[in-house]
């Protein structure tokens, strides 16, 4: 059974407009992502700092931390695409949200780096969850031609969190108050399963005949049983825009400390901002550049943003830096994601949405180890170069692989003025 109108009960499909974006399932997706992403957010900056702070760990552990989070979302990734298909992505958000409430309450009780990296492994499954569902509805719910600007517009939910959750967890934390901001942490998770048991279970689109037959699953083996094909090439090149994003991440709630500043929450507002501008007064500029030139712009930001980090050590070019950073992450996500969707029918969609948002933890994973174990050995201002090496590499990849230059932008379309 299918309804035009919003409804929760589970065993009914929301029918998206044929020609309408913005609509009410949408603004409750968004919602309840912006609720997770502040916090993720407030944990950015925080979990970087009990561990060099109260848990008197190093860079390495910083990194470590970063991977098994990582680790934990790609390894729950293929089991959380098909419980959305099954019992639809309500289910999955909801359920997100709930396990990542209790690895940040968790990772406040406990004293000992094993238990913080073991309730960090509870928080990365919450976000696949959370993520998985939220990105699938979103591409439910956009017209196909306007895939990359609804996705601008649903990450400019995430950006909102991750740049107001660090500074809110900046301001709760005041240098020594660990447990409470983990506690408040937990509570937008918790807000989030709420929000997100609004949202439809499933959608169908507007031409759907109801007493079809679906079709049945596409029958895969080897490597294609677990990273749908689709997203394969375009979530390289995201994974490798994350390892910039997460070497910035990681090093500058410190790093920022030691060049002057008292903590780092402005530098992530300045980069959210900058993020959000552009995805909210450009959201159809992806879709209208294609994938080739708008990433490969987003890729050349990244790049110069941490290479300010690496050449000059004021607590100014940290600003500079967030600028560039923020540009940098403005349009990888919604130019990639439609590059992996657009060509999927709809029962893989969301099989390919989780697979193509797994390479945001894989980024995560190896460049968490990788720059942590850098700035264990050379220190936190050189090991921000690797974040100007992985962008460098991404290029490359989008430009000969992902999106080549012969023939037309494999997603640029002919965007409605409104």
């Amino acid at each position: 059974m299918a309804t035009s109108g919003w409804s929760r009960r589970s065993g009914e499909a929301y029918v998206a407009p044929s020609n309408r974006l913005i609509t009410v399932p949408f603004v409750v997706v968004t919602s309840a992502a912006l609720a997770f992403f502040m916090y993720i957010g407030a944990l950015i900056p925080l979990v970087p700092l009990y561990i060099e702070g109260p848990i008197g760990s190093g860079e390495f552990a910083v990194g470590l931390n970063a991977a098994l989070f990582a680790i934990a979302a790609v390894a729950a990734r293929p089991t959380i695409g098909r419980l959305a298909e099954a019992r639809g992505r309500r289910f999955v958000i909801v359920l997100g949200g709930l396990i990542a409430a209790a690895g940040a309450f968790g990772m406040g009780q406990v004293d000992q780096l094993v238990g913080v990296l073991g309730f960090r492994v509870l928080t990365g499954v919450g976000e696949a969850a959370v993520f998985v569902g939220c990105a699938t509805l979103i591409a439910d719910l956009s017209p196909p031609e306007r895939r990359a600007e609804g996705a601008s517009y649903f990450s400019v939910a995430v950006f909102s969190g991750l740049g107001v959750g660090p500074v809110l967890g900046e301001w709760l934390l005041d240098d020594t108050m660990f447990e409470r901001t983990f506690v408040a942490a937990a509570v937008f998770a918790l807000l989030s399963a709420l929000i997100g048991s609004f949202a439809p279970a499933r959608v169908v689109p507007p031409d759907h005949d109801p007493d079809s037959a679906p079709p049945p699953p596409v029958e895969r083996s080897g490597w294609q049983r677990w990273v749908h094909p689709s997203a394969l090439l375009p979530g390289i090149v995201l994974a490798l825009g994350v390892g910039s994003l997460t070497t910035f991440f990681l090093f500058i709630p410190d790093y920022s400390r030691t060049v002057g500043l008292a903590s780092s929450g402005a530098l992530f507002l300045v980069y959210a901002s900058v993020s959000l501008v552009v995805r909210i007064f450009f959201a159809k500029l992806p879709d209208r550049l294609g994938p080739r030139r708008a990433v490969s712009m987003a890729l050349t930001n990244y790049m110069i943003g941490l290479s300010v980090v690496v050449v000059i050590g004021e607590a100014w070019a940290l600003f500079v830096a967030a600028v560039f950073v923020g540009l940098g992450a403005a349009f990888t996500y919604p130019a990639l994601m439609a590059l992996a969707v657009n060509p999927v029918p709809d029962a893989e969609r969301a099989a390919a949405v989780s697979s193509f948002t797994m390479f945001f933890e894989i980024g995560s994973a190896v460049s968490g180890v990788s720059v942590g174990l850098l700035g264990e050995l050379v220190g936190k201002r050189p090991a921000f170069l690797a974040g100007v090496v992985f962008p460098a590499v991404g290029l490359v990849v989008l430009r000969r692989w992902a999106a080549p230059a012969t023939g037309p932008e494999p997603a640029a379309v002919n965007v409605p003025a409104t």
